[in-house]
């Protein structure tokens, strides 16, 4: 009798472990790099559809996604740095290399005896995507004709027409390099950082003069051009040498020079400052997940982020100077940013909640104006997680992922939300076999509140006795959530805590106190 007490005890914990595949779990397409045509008609983003990367758009009234580009092996080639072209018929982007660590051999795992490399494609529908030269970070110029990229620390020019051959746009003498290429307005110029390893000029090359010129130059690190919606200045963060940018790695701290932001003059390079850090919390620059770090909107004002209060905020400042203004108050950590085409409006992910209460473990989207005078509106809420929002005609796109169904690219028009390519999930992902993890916080030796997830298996009593797992993941300044994480890896993560639930294990996934929860 104990035999078969015990036997039937086995064979449900093996039917219960046999719920659903581990390849089941991974299935789901994974959304990232969502982006805005200009206009708002149109979006962008990219799909890895088991390891197939693809480009996606959909199009006002419906937005219904469809796929652009047609890639279909699970070859390694990462798909990234998408950018519209200013009459949103086609998208620029980077196929191949290592788009998370530029300058890396460029990664060849099926040994593919040609080799790979890293290029610039432009793809538009009904015609076949097509190269238009090898290198990474590309920019469109105003007027459509033409993209500048960076290849071997270099910009080189391509004319988008395919009617002529790339050419670099100028010989910079050894151990120079170059990064951040934006155009002006009217696209008669280009302003970039010009790296000379332990300092950084912003330089200005003026394509009617041919001529090239450097704004407000010192010896500290200059970064984050932005131009004045006139083009006839400059905006840029300066950082003293050898101060850490934010980057992360070791070393990091807290407090160190104050960084600042200034504004120069494009007609002769004479520079002011507009703004500077305070000492302590927020003196050391970090960055939002954002294309541009200052924004210079229509109103006159530079929108950036700072960590006054120790979290990451966004705060805006007269282009003249003049006291900031805090424009997300508020006890929370500001992530992904985007705005408006005139800077006027900014949408944010963050872990606010509308009680103004903390909610560390989800992100939700937020709206608010560049000028201030109005705290910021919630746009999603709930048990889900949002995040990458822009706007478009009728309202915001975003990626939206809960604890059971995946990330899913999204459309919210007025009141209703739906997502653009609903057909991506596969079939049969298991959705209602998952978990609902559970939020667990407990208190270090020096009392510190830790967050952590708690997967419980199926069916599972509190008087039940399971193997239990601790996860870490890595980072160290990263975060898990309670659901489908907005970073691929951190996604992929999520899965195999589900998928060891399933098989019957306790799962505690812990976010130590470096993380930005």
């Amino acid at each position: 009798m104990k035999r078969s007490l015990l036997a039937g005890v086995l064979l449900a914990s093996l039917a219960l472990a046999k719920s659903f595949t581990l390849e089941q779990v991974l299935s789901a397409p994974f959304p990232y790099e969502l982006i805005a045509a200009p206009g708002g008609s149109k979006v962008a983003w990219l799909l890895n559809e088991r390891g197939a990367r693809n480009v996606w758009t959909a199009a006002a009234p419906d937005f219904k996604g469809v796929r652009l580009t047609n890639y279909t092996q699970d070859d390694g080639q990462d798909v990234g740095q998408l950018r519209w072209t200013p009459d949103a018929k086609a998208v620029i982007y980077v196929r191949g290399g290592d788009l998370e660590f530029l300058g890396r051999p460029d990664p060849n795992p099926m040994a593919d005896p040609a080799g790979v490399d890293q290029s610039i494609w432009i793809a538009a529908p009904g015609e076949a995507p097509r190269k238009i030269g090898a290198g990474h970070s590309p920019v469109v110029s105003p007027k459509g004709d033409r993209v500048a990229y960076l290849l071997g620390g270099q910009i080189w020019l391509a004319p988008l027409s395919g009617a002529g051959a790339a050419s670099p746009l100028m010989q910079a003498r050894a151990g120079v390099t170059a990064g951040q290429v934006r155009w002006s307005p009217d696209g008669s110029k280009l302003a970039y950082v010009s790296d000379r390893a332990n300092h950084s000029f912003i330089a200005v090359y003026d394509f009617t003069s041919k001529s090239l010129s450097y704004l407000d130059p010192s010896v500290d690190r200059d970064a984050n051009p932005t131009w004045s919606p006139d083009g006839q200045q400059v905006a840029f963060t300066r950082m003293t040498s050898g101060a850490d940018g934010g980057g992360g790695g070791r070393g990091g701290r807290r407090t160190g020079d104050p960084w600042a932001i200034r504004v120069s003059s494009v007609a002769d390079g004479a520079g002011r400052q507009v703004w500077k850090a305070d000492a302590g919390p927020g003196s050391v620059f970090r960055a939002v997940v954002a294309e541009d770090q200052l924004v210079w909107t229509a109103g006159n004002r530079i929108v950036f982020p700072w960590e006054r209060d120790s979290w990451t905020h966004l705060y805006s400042v007269a282009a003249e100077g003049g006291a900031p203004i805090l424009l997300t108050p508020g006890e929370f950590e500001v992530e992904h940013v985007s705005c408006s085409e005139d800077g006027g409006e900014i949408v944010y992910s963050s872990n606010q909640v509308a009680s103004d209460r903390l909610d560390s473990d989800r992100r939700h989207i937020w709206r608010v104006s560049s000028a201030g005078g109005h705290a910021p509106a919630a746009v999603t809420i709930g048990a889900a997680s949002e995040w990458s929002p822009v706007l478009v005609k009728g309202g915001l796109a975003y990626i939206r992922g809960d604890a059971k169904r995946p990330a899913r690219a999204t459309i919210q028009l007025g009141t209703n939300s739906r997502e653009m390519a609903p057909d991506t999930i596969p079939a049969d992902f298991p959705a209602d076999d998952l978990v609902v993890p559970q939020q667990v916080v407990y208190t270090a030796t020096d009392g510190m509140p830790i967050h952590a997830q708690l997967f419980l298996p199926p069916g599972s009593g509190p008087a039940t006795r399971h193997p239990a797992l601790v996860f870490m993941h890595g980072g160290s300044r990263r975060q898990m959530l309670l659901g489908w994480h907005y970073m691929d890896y951190y996604n992929n993560a999520y899965a195999m805590n589900q998928y060891l639930a399933s098989q019957g294990y306790v799962v505690l996934s812990i976010n130590y106190r470096s993380g930005i929860g």
